[in-house]
């Protein structure tokens, strides 16, 4: 995860299945809106893939079981929901987890997310593809849903269903995820800033501009 030369970038790890790596995403987006009220630079953004569980199979299983079992109980998962809900709220998200039917294996998603990053700016897609799955209950276990996900966040349905079709780019998902991993990225979301800074977690995004501001500073001469 290279430094930027033009100046700090944000890598960002996450999984798309990941209710907190939404809730990061938004802190990530105020951030970026308050550096540029403030006239500071706004750092690119660069994706990279973390499979909650990549044990998942490809066309995904019955949603409900898995999240059950993950966590112990319906009672403990509601829990779980009722705490992401409120920290949802906060960041203008209304989670909708009784719609999600699929579990999906994410390793397709992840490969378009980087696709699509290769032609331009990836965030329109990231946010489509979150929203699909934990507003909209779309399955992401299937490329035709990918490919339609694609097409709403501006890119090319043709081309994007043709890039699903092939086994393009699975090596580099796990080549990604294998340098966050030697990284020490265990959980997800990270924030990578300016290939300097590790920020654990959705983080406010107070936090995200303090460690952007750090990375600007001059560093210490060795």
């Amino acid at each position: 995860m290279p430094t930027d030369p033009a100046g700090p970038a944000i890598d960002v790890v996450s999984d798309v299945v990941c209710p907190w790596c939404y809730i990061g995403k938004r802190h990530l987006e105020t951030a970026l809106a308050t550096l540029a009220h403030a006239g500071d630079a706004v750092p690119v953004v660069r994706w990279h893939p973390f499979e909650l569980d990549p044990g998942v199979p490809r066309d995904g299983i019955d949603r409900g079981q898995y999240m059950e079992r993950k966590f112990g109980g319906p009672a403990r998962l509601a829990q779980v929901h009722d705490r992401v809900r409120r920290a949802g709220t906060q960041a203008g998200i209304r989670f909708e987890f009784e719609r999600i039917a699929v579990q999906p294996n994410t390793r397709d998603a992840h490969r378009l997310i980087a696709w699509a990053q290769q032609r331009g700016d990836a965030m329109p897609l990231v946010e489509r593809l979150f929203a699909a799955f934990f507003v909209e209950g779309r399955s992401l276990a299937s490329r035709e849903v990918l490919a339609d996900l694609a097409a709403e966040a501006g890119e090319d349905r043709a081309a994007a269903a043709d890039f699903l079709k092939s086994m393009t780019g699975e090596s580099e998902v796990a080549d990604a995820e294998a340098r966050a991993a030697s990284l020490g990225v265990t959980g997800v979301p990270f924030f990578i800033i300016d290939g300097r800074f590790g920020l654990s977690g959705a983080q406010p995004a107070e936090a995200i501009v303090e460690a952007l501001r750090r990375a600007r500073q001059p560093q210490a001469a060795d």
